[in-house]
């Protein structure tokens, strides 16, 4: 790995030891995040989905709500993140052939990306999902989660480009 100090892991000092990365000298940008997770599912359990007939309720609400709770609460999940006060959270599930599509956008005006918001978000609401069809569907496999797009502070802006292996 270069000594480049782009190309560094940020969480670990010279000394290679674990710290939250001092972010106070950085000055507040507006900051984008988007991340995408997939929940493979059975045909019979999509068809329960599409008409609403799971017993627990409407899967996709829950799943939405509890991608945004999560998105909110990153910092208590994730070790060395910085809490970020949200400027919003917007959560999508789609109905799609094999499964449900899961996306997050996360904004935030901030010294820091909301890029753990963003793949919290997806992760909380595929397991949330999970949790609503695994009565009828326990081979359901969360997947694919990723990162999108990340626009805002030094680094600019990111597009996952089209050379990564797609995972469903």
């Amino acid at each position: 790995m270069s000594k480049d100090s782009s190309r560094r892991l940020t969480h670990l000092t010279a000394k290679g030891e674990m710290h939250m990365v001092n972010v106070a000298d950085k000055e507040p940008t507006r900051r984008l995040a988007v991340a995408e997770a997939f929940l493979a599912l059975g045909a019979e359990t999509l068809a329960l989905l599409a008409e609403g007939g799971l017993e627990k309720g409407d899967a996709l609400a829950v799943g939405r709500v509890a991608g945004i709770m999560a998105a909110k609460r990153t910092a208590e999940l994730i070790p060395l993140c910085h809490p970020l006060a949200l400027d919003g959270v917007e959560v999508t599930l789609t109905l799609v052939e094999e499964g449900v599509r899961i996306r997050a956008e996360v904004t935030v005006t901030a010294r820091t990306g909301a890029e753990m918001e963003a793949l919290v978000a997806v992760t909380v609401a595929g397991l949330s999902l999970y949790d609503m069809v695994k009565a009828v569907d326990r081979g359901a496999i969360l997947g694919g989660v990723r990162l999108i797009r990340k626009e805002g502070g030094k680094s600019g802006v990111y597009v996952r480009g089209g050379h990564e292996k797609e995972v469903r």
